[in-house]
């Protein structure tokens, strides 16, 4: 039976912070007096449910989003022809399948969230910047994705009430957004709002609905247009605007267009590996990434190019075709709904993968006290639905989006530095149960790993200058290389990252933190020291790795918490 709050539960919740507070958990890893919760812990064994099989629907329906749809388009939009699109999205998606595998055997491995395990890197406390960050952009991706997918919601309605489109409009123009849109982002973020708390582990029943409906639609609607079109357009025939040297860094801009947009999930990858049954499974992440997406951007040129034969105009967006189908007659109109309806699974799926969980995570660990992943969620939901006013900013802040497109400036270089600890200077021998210690051998100094920091900050300096050009670029002056290193700032930070902190641990190597086996997330049997404990080390061997791969303690610990507490709370 689901929990429900008493009244005087519900009463407590409303007049005060500490009846917030989520149940003691004893057991965790972390010292006795630091709270945790064991949503932050490694994923017990019988938690982890991802095969080979989850994670190619795991991308096919991640990739296939109105989003992807557009990107090839838009490289031809920008002077550029299919030629260059389809090579441009095989190497950018390419580029940012290297950090998923290398980032996401992490969590295949140790079971653990990004949140943890980047404190191995950047030490226990300034790794809270980098969970600050990605949290930020996560939250504010999910209501900029819910407001993009709110048009599926009007069409639904318009093909079932053509009235709904009379709904006269009471909002002012400072507002943003009509009466009808309201409606319709309101109605697209309550029904989201359950999905949004589907556990992880439950994700592929998910992933299998949404990898039926998405692809069907976009083939119908490919077939479709072909077919009413005669043929595919004339966009496979357009010659290219730019040449030299301007044509090559166009297409370092659009490859790190491509790579920019994965940049959260090339940090986070490790929240939905943690669930995988078998490490080796992630890696068909390298093969099966840049095949999916340049499929689903292969549609999307052919489709825009056909809709210009048709309606005499470039649609770009593949709701602005299945919207022309609601004045086709009540067969348009039912084409235009099931169509709607299954980019709005396309939608609310990559806004739980790409944004969601990953939001929550890190809300998790910032505040463990009173955040678990179910919280995490709707927190992220409220305040990226809500209080960014997404709606807003699509309508008019221009120069906001410029720089949260360019906030891969920021997240390339951890996703670097993260790979490059746990395979260059750790050799992938990690001390988990240290990891939620503040005190452990990941304290570095006073909770800092200064060659973290600084190959950060050298690896983000240079891109700066550029990152305030695309905000401002009639107000703020610049070189014109400048201009050029700034359109493959991701390839650049990624890149300049791992071999600075690389080179510096090398140099000067933090000795402390280095381990010569991996100590799993068992039960430690000493707080405070960095001492191999008993029985927990392993080899490399993976043969030997599922027995000690993650913790087993968290069904026994839930049903400790479940007998002494009267309420479970939520």
């Amino acid at each position: 039976m689901k929990y429900i709050p008493s009244g005087s539960t519900v009463k407590k919740r409303l007049t005060t912070v500490k009846a917030w507070e989520l149940p003691k958990q004893t057991s965790a890893l972390a010292p006795p007096e630091v709270w945790t919760n064991a949503d932050m812990d490694p994923v017990p064994v019988e938690n982890q449910t991802w095969t080979i099989w989850t994670w190619m629907a795991y991308w096919a329906t991640d990739t296939i989003n109105l989003g992807t749809w557009e990107t090839a388009s838009s490289v031809i939009a920008v002077g550029l022809n299919w030629h260059d699109a389809i090579p441009v999205m095989v190497v950018g998606t390419f580029c940012v399948a290297v950090p998923m595998v290398l980032n996401g055997a992490i969590g295949a491995r140790l079971h653990i969230p990004f949140s943890v395990i980047i404190r191995s890197s950047f030490g226990y406390y300034l790794a809270y910047f980098c969970i600050v960050s990605r949290s930020i952009l996560a939250m504010f991706w999910l209501g900029i994705q819910g407001a993009n997918g709110a048009q599926c919601i009007t069409i639904m309605l318009l093909a079932w009430a053509p009235s709904y489109n009379n709904i006269p409009n009471n909002l002012p123009p400072s507002a943003g957004i009509t009466t009808q849109g309201m409606i319709s982002y309101f109605l697209f973020w309550i029904i989201q709002l359950p999905l949004l708390l589907i556990p992880p582990t439950k994700l592929r029943y998910l992933f299998a609905v949404k990898l039926v409906a998405a692809p069907i639609t976009a083939v119908a609607t490919l077939g479709w247009i072909v077919h009413k079109a005669g043929g595919g357009g004339e966009l496979f025939n357009l010659p290219e605007t730019v040449t030299g040297s301007t044509k090559a860094f166009l297409w370092l801009s659009c490859m790190s267009s491509v790579t920019g947009s994965w940049a959260t999930l090339a940090c986070n990858i490790p929240d939905f590996s943690r669930y995988a049954r078998k490490s080796e499974g992630q890696y068909i992440q390298l093969p099966f990434l840049p095949l999916i997406f340049t499929a689903c951007g292969v549609l999307g040129i052919v489709t825009t190019s056909a809709s210009y034969v048709l309606y005499g105009k470039y649609l770009w967006n593949p709701l602005d075709i299945v919207t022309m189908w609601l004045d086709g007659g009540a067969g348009g109109r039912a084409a235009a709904f099931f169509a709607a309806l299954s980019w709005y699974i396309a939608q609310v799926g990559t806004n739980i993968t790409a944004n969601s969980i990953s939001a929550a995570n890190d809300l998790t660990v910032m505040f463990p006290r009173f955040v678990n992943i179910k919280r995490g969620c709707i927190i992220a939901a409220i305040v990226g639905g809500w209080v960014i006013v997404p709606w807003k900013i699509l309508a008019s802040a221009e120069t906001f989006l410029a720089f949260m497109g360019g906030y891969a400036v920021f997240l390339a270089p951890i996703a670097g530095i993260l790979a490059s600890d746990y395979w260059l200077v750790k050799k992938q021998n990690i001390d988990v149960p240290a990891l939620y210690n503040p005190y452990g051998r990941y304290r570095y100094a006073g909770g800092v790993n200064w060659r973290a920091a600084v190959a950060f900050l050298i690896s983000v300096g240079p891109l700066l200058p550029g990152l305030a050009y695309s905000i401002n670029p009639t107000g703020t002056y610049i070189s014109q290389g400048v201009i050029n290193l700034y359109s493959f700032d991701w390839l650049f930070g990624f890149v300049v990252s791992i071999i600075l902190y690389t080179g510096f641990s090398l140099v000067f190597p933090a000795k402390d933190s280095l381990s010569s086996t991996t100590i799993f997330g068992h039960e430690p049997l000493e707080y405070g020291s960095d001492i191999e404990r008993k029985g927990e080390g392993s080899s490399m061997d993976e043969k030997n790795f599922g027995d000690v791969a993650a913790v087993d303690i968290l069904g026994e610990r839930r049903e400790s918490i479940r007998r002494a507490s009267q309420e479970i709370k939520y």
